[in-house]
């Protein structure tokens, strides 16, 4: 998103975007001022002579003889009026940040980018991780972002790599077996197809091994990188240089070359980091889903009443809009004229429209119902509602303790440890060995390297998670990464919302209640007839209801909506007034015979509306956001799981509190904003609660990205669903019970798998190394090794498919 620079409504023109004192230059001095430089073009000294200023504050282009002026760190700032003088003086700090300027989009040089695993890692404009060598991401993605271009670059080098990889496979198998192929043009073959697979798909892995032994940080990258250097080494030498290895290391004619395994190594390695870029790109999705609710352009009305479009980035801070029916509010501001209900829903999670006259404060991005208004603008960029919900989103993102650490933590060691063991083999091997002793120190060297190469240790997760995701999507819950599995079954708190995630979403019709002398069919029939000229909700609601009744609708005349009271007409040439007491109040109607009834429907969280015929009661009617049907059944299954439920609502204290009784949560938080909500979640987790939110909103997306797991309903909205690490298709939380079973279960697979991956490198290792030559003369030559680790993969990858064979 791209911050504005700001204006007021004063009586000084704009400056040209064109104008050479631009925001930008203003922003350099800035910086020029805070690193004790001077800058007599953006920044002069007092007495300087200058035609104009622009005020630090808004903007706006400012006269050099301007009466508002302040001196701050040698240099002179003129303002537009006395007002942002006196912000300024109390806060230089605050005007003179170029941090409040968003990047543009595409993002330009300078724009801050960091690690995705390692979020301490940040830096200006892009490069890899120094730590696990991951190419680093920006820290706020642009609505406009494309692919991530590590990802392309790996699916070219994939797709390039493949059949390359494939033939190699098939000539190192079945080559000894076709006629006519003698064994040197099958050996040059294979040289020739797994150098450009080695050389080119994996030289990625090439700069990170390096990187890592370069910044001595050895990561899985380590591994790989030496392994596949050392396979494929060791065969280039093998075929250009048979002579220098001994008669036993020949096989079918020729001395055994593993251009195979470092051309798989490499393909495969390249498959699991396509996979892997893939769920992180999800990680910005839920970012530019909120970027995009904000709309394109914004109606300025000017002082002398014209209208003109114009865009978001130049709506500045008292600037008069207006804000047509059926369009979102564009900032954040307040209602100078009109009178109209907006959809909140989406930003304050609250089912019903509000009402909005003059003074009432809306919100931007927010869907306005069938009237106009025009709003002074109050916030706008960075300062918005929705902005502050974009960086708690990040913020939220960027803050997770990532998963990988352990395992990059193992994996220093492990490489040390391989490392270690491939040397001591070769000086072992060299120093005391037979002869040719240093051909058997390479060849044994070699053999440990290949052996520990980290196939079965890189496949030992993703198979287990990929064969998770498949059972779990059956069961209808939707894991987005390994760390959500992983993370799941340590659950113990889970934060819900209320609307559309206990409730359906939606107002339907609860009750009718009938005053002497009048029936329901009669009541439902005036409501809904009287109804049909408004399209709020609640109109939806009752006009539902007489359509199942099959009652016959008139049509209403003189229809008029009172704001924050309800609507007037007349039907069949009888005066109707469907709203509040007030209403009733002011055509007179007594609402006492009802009053008792009423208060016990609002205090379940319905929303009452009397009816008056003729200035008479005739009875009333109630609309309540119902209960999912599933959700009591779920809340008593949690419950029994040793769940402790919490219920977080932006709806009013009251209703959240008459839901809440109806299902038996005990703690419950009621009016709550989206930051109330990271706070409550951060709050849970300081207590040492491991805690999972569940919502359907764009409210809830901050909290659903700061939970330990975010839990999205798959009936929700697309923002909530990408903040979320995990989505319940059908939006029933009793599936929250067999997500947490499928992550219990993938978790001991995974540890199944690193544990039999550890121990065969436990056992593999010392026999590669030689260790049990003098007891029993075991040498495993590198094909030995090879395929003892495609077996290992094999083990790994057969153990992980056990997960599929049952159902939750």
């Amino acid at each position: 998103m791209t911050a504005p620079s700001h204006k007021p409504a004063c009586c000084h023109a704009p400056h040209s975007p064109s104008s050479p004192a631009s925001v930008g230059g203003h922003a350099a001095a800035a910086a020029a001022v805070r690193h004790g430089a001077h800058d007599p073009a953006h920044a002069p000294t007092r007495g300087a002579p200058r035609e104009a200023e622009h005020d630090p504050v808004c903007g706006m282009t400012v006269d050099a003889d301007s009466p508002h002026h302040a001196h701050h760190a040698g240099h002179d700032y003129h303002f537009c009026s006395a007002g942002c003088r006196t912000k300024f003086v109390a806060d230089p700090a605050r005007y003179l940040s170029t941090e409040t300027a968003a990047p543009a989009i595409p993002a330009p040089p300078g724009t801050t980018y960091t690690c995705p695993m390692h979020p301490q890692i940040v830096q200006e404009g892009p490069g890899a991780c120094p730590i696990c060598g991951m190419a680093l991401e920006p820290v706020m993605p642009s609505e406009d972002d494309g692919e991530l271009p590590e990802l392309t670059d790996f699916r070219r080098r994939f797709i390039g790599s493949l059949p390359l990889t494939l033939i190699v496979l098939g000539l190192a198998m079945l080559g000894h077996r076709l006629t006519g192929l003698s064994t040197e043009l099958r050996t040059g073959l294979e040289l020739v197809l797994a150098t450009p697979v080695v050389l080119w798909a994996g030289w990625p892995f090439f700069e990170r091994c390096i990187a890592s032994l370069r910044l001595r940080s050895p990561n899985m990258w380590t591994l790989i990188g030496i392994g596949v250097a050392a396979a494929y080494g060791y065969s280039v030498v093998a075929t250009l240089a048979p002579g220098l290895f001994p008669d036993s290391f020949r096989e079918h004619g020729r001395v055994g070359v593993y251009f195979e395994a470092a051309a798989v190594i490499v393909s495969l390695t390249l498959l699991g980091q396509l996979l892997e870029l893939r769920a992180r790109s999800a990680t910005s999705v839920a970012i530019k889903a909120l970027l995009r609710l904000a709309p394109k352009t914004a109606r300025r009305v000017s002082a002398d009443g014209s209208e003109e479009d114009i865009a978001l980035e130049q709506v500045h801070p008292g600037d008069r809009l207006r804000v047509r029916p059926g369009e979102k509010i564009p900032v954040d501001g307040t209602v100078l004229d009109g009178r109209s209900s907006v959809d909140e829903s989406m930003l304050t999670g609250e089912s019903l429209p509000i009402e909005k006259v003059p003074d009432a404060r809306v919100i931007g991005a927010t869907l306005n119902g069938t009237g106009s208004l025009v709003i002074r603008a109050d916030q706008v960029g960075s300062a918005t509602v929705l902005a502050q919900i974009v960086q708690l989103v990040a913020q939220a993102q960027r803050s997770r303790a990532p998963m990988q650490r352990m395992a990059d933590t193992v994996a220093y060691w492990f490489v040390l440890a391989v490392l270690a063991a491939a040397i001591a083999t070769f000086l072992g091997w060299g120093l005391f060995g037979p002869e040719p002793s240093w051909t058997y120190a390479v060849l044994n060297a070699v053999s440990v390297l290949i052996i520990a190469c980290p196939c079965a240790l890189g496949l030992a997760t993703p198979m287990s998670i990929m064969v998770a995701t498949g059972r779990a999507a059956h069961a209808g819950v939707l894991f987005r990464d390994a760390e959500a599995i992983e993370r799941l079954r340590t659950i113990d708190t889970l934060v819900v919302d209320k609307t559309g995630t206990l409730t359906e979403g939606r107002p339907a019709f609860r009750d009718v209640m009938v005053a002497p002398g009048y029936t329901e069919q009669q009541v439902v029939q005036f409501a809904a007839s009287l109804e049909r000229g408004s399209e709020h909700p609640l109109a939806a609601a009752i006009l539902a209801e007489a359509e199942q009744r099959s009652l016959a609708l008139s049509t209403a005349a003189d229809f008029s909506s009172i704001t924050g009271q309800g609507v007037v007409g007349r039907v069949d040439d009888r005066a109707l007034a469907l709203g509040n007491a007030a209403l009733m109040a002011s055509v007179g109607a007594d609402v006492a015979p009802l009053a008792e009834r009423a208060d016990a429907l609002r205090t379940s969280g319905a929303t009452v509306m009397f009816l008056a015929i003729d200035r008479e009661l005739a009875g009333a009617v109630a609309v309540a956001d119902p209960i999912k049907a599933s959700t009591p059944a779920a809340l008593t299954a949690l419950r029994a799981a040793g769940f402790h439920l919490v219920m977080a609502s932006g709806d009013a204290a009251a209703t959240a509190q008459a839901v809440a009784k109806t299902l038996a949560i005990d703690e419950v938080h009621g009016e709550v904003k989206p930051a109330d909500k990271v706070a409550l979640v951060e709050r849970l987790k300081a207590q040492g609660r491991r805690v999972a939110m569940a919502g359907d909103g764009v409210n809830d997306a901050p909290a659903l990205a700061a939970a330990d797991v975010g839990i999205a309903m798959g009936t929700g909205t697309d923002v909530a669903m990408s903040s979320a690490t995990v989505t319940l298709v059908k939006g029933d939380l009793g599936r929250i019970l067999a997500a947490r079973t499928i992550s219990e279960e993938t978790v001991r697979n995974m540890k199944q798998n690193l544990g039999f991956a550890f121990l065969y490198n436990a056992l593999g290792v010392p026999i590669a190394a030689g260790v049990f030559y003098p007891l029993f003369g075991w040498v495993l030559s590198p094909m030995l090794a090879a395929l003892a680790m495609s077996l290992s993969s094999v083990s790994v990858v057969t153990n992980a498919l056990r997960l599929g064979r049952t159902r939750s």
